[in-house]
């Protein structure tokens, strides 16, 4: 694990030597934008050294449907503001988005054309669609579509591509970022920096900013704009750290849902509508126990956590049922490899909060969580379908493309003879 090392220069200094050393090392640059805090920090500082040095940038901002109004009018104005040096990419394309709020529908799909009459929004004018991106597919996963964003945008170029996070929203983001230089994946050993593909970097120029040091930046530029949502969210009570902006169906940022119908009605009204499952998981979502699987669960009277998870299952639709009973043959054929010639009823807690041990008291958690991936059994979500039809289309493109390249090196026959024709002359 990486030891923090604390250094003679603000955070703010920090990050702007960043960025000015990306730009001095990249040709092709863009942002990924979300409209929050910690991306709009960034893409202020992005764009001040562009414009200082008059280069244009890639913005990249995928347009989820189900979002605020004011994130929408934030990211409006923010692409407004710069219009002059960025290359604009506001994406609003069918996409697979996590839903941990229902299991009869555990993934939404955004922008779904065949449920145009149901949309939250009508899509922006000018909005970049799947047909705008050769890699692109109807239903692809958020995930793949930013990494080959970055790889179609930076044509075989050095690439960097900036990203708002920062270590200490989570442990998983402290260590990505802490352990990818024993990788090997790192550029020049920059620790803020991450290879994904080719030639292809991801650049987190904020990585070791506070909460506190975003609301510090804009105290400092009040000039700078920011997303009106967040002061909301304070006068809603919202504490800082808990104040963040996704699409609002995932398994974190469930627990967020509630505050729809609180700062913005208007639009709380149609995610019910649009989205299964959505006011019940408000009503629930800050509940603990059996109800939504947080923190200690319990099973009903004459029943063991074994015969509790069979019935948990019956109570699904049948495809649900049939996706967490092949996840749950992998994580009991796993631990038959490691020696459990069956899966003990339960586990000490501390042991199965990190996954150390197998129980079936983890899988009724699972289930009770709708944590459809089962990452609380140590399992990781697929590449989707979409994403494997691209895969196919891409090798067939690059074969034809090296076929081709072959075939223009090497003399056709006809030529050939005519060359030894002349030599023996």
């Amino acid at each position: 694990m990486g030891v923090k090392r604390y250094r003679d220069v603000d955070v703010l200094t920090a990050a702007r030597r960043r960025i000015a050393e990306t730009f001095d090392h990249f040709g092709r640059i863009y942002v990924a934008f979300s409209g929050g805090k910690d991306s709009s920090v960034m893409l202020h500082l992005v764009m001040e050294e562009a414009v200082r040095r008059n280069r244009k940038v890639a913005v990249m901002f995928i347009d989820f449907e189900a979002q605020y109004a004011d994130t929408i009018s934030h990211v409006e104005e923010m692409f407004s503001l710069y219009q002059r040096h960025i290359d604009a990419h506001w994406i609003c394309m069918p996409m697979l988005l996590r839903n941990a709020v229902t299991n009869y529908e555990p993934r939404w799909t955004c922008w779904d054309e065949t449920k145009r009459g149901a949309w939250i929004r009508d899509k922006p004018m000018g909005c970049k669609t799947e047909r705008d991106y050769p890699f692109a597919v109807a239903g692809m996963e958020f995930e793949e579509f930013i990494v080959l964003f970055g790889e179609w945008y930076g044509q075989g170029e050095a690439t960097a591509g900036f990203i708002g996070i920062r270590a200490q929203e989570s442990l998983h983001r402290y260590c990505a970022i802490a352990t990818w230089e024993k990788r090997g994946k790192t550029f020049g050993g920059r620790r803020w920096t991450t290879n994904i593909v080719d030639r292809v970097y991801n650049v987190y120029p904020i990585y070791d900013w506070l909460t506190e040091d975003i609301w510090r930046y804009h105290s400092k530029y009040p000039d700078k704009p920011h997303n009106g949502i967040y002061d909301r969210m304070h006068q809603a009570g919202v504490k800082l750290s808990q104040q963040r902006l996704c699409q609002p169906f995932g398994d974190d940022q469930r627990r967020g849902l509630w505050l729809y119908h609180i700062l913005e009605p208007q639009t709380w009204f149609k995610l019910v509508a649009r989205v299964n499952g959505a006011n019940s998981g408000a009503l629930y979502i800050e509940e603990r126990g059996n109800m939504t699987g947080y923190h200690r669960i319990t099973k009903p009277e004459g029943h063991t956590w074994r015969s509790f998870c069979n019935l948990l299952l019956q109570t699904m639709p049948q495809k649900t049922r049939a996706h967490y009973v092949e996840r749950f043959k992998k994580f009991i054929w796993g631990w038959h490899q490691r020696g459990y010639s069956s899966i003990p009823d339960e586990a000490p807690p501390e042991l199965e909060a990190k996954c150390w041990a197998p129980s079936w008291r983890r899988m009724c958690k699972v289930l009770l969580r709708n944590d459809y991936w089962c990452k609380g059994l140590g399992q990781t979500q697929p590449k989707s379908d979409a994403y494997g039809e691209y895969i196919k289309i891409r090798d067939a493109r690059r074969a034809a493309e090296k076929a081709a390249k072959s075939a223009a090196r090497k003399p056709s026959k006809q030529a050939k003879t005519l060359f030894d024709t002349e030599a023996v002359a």
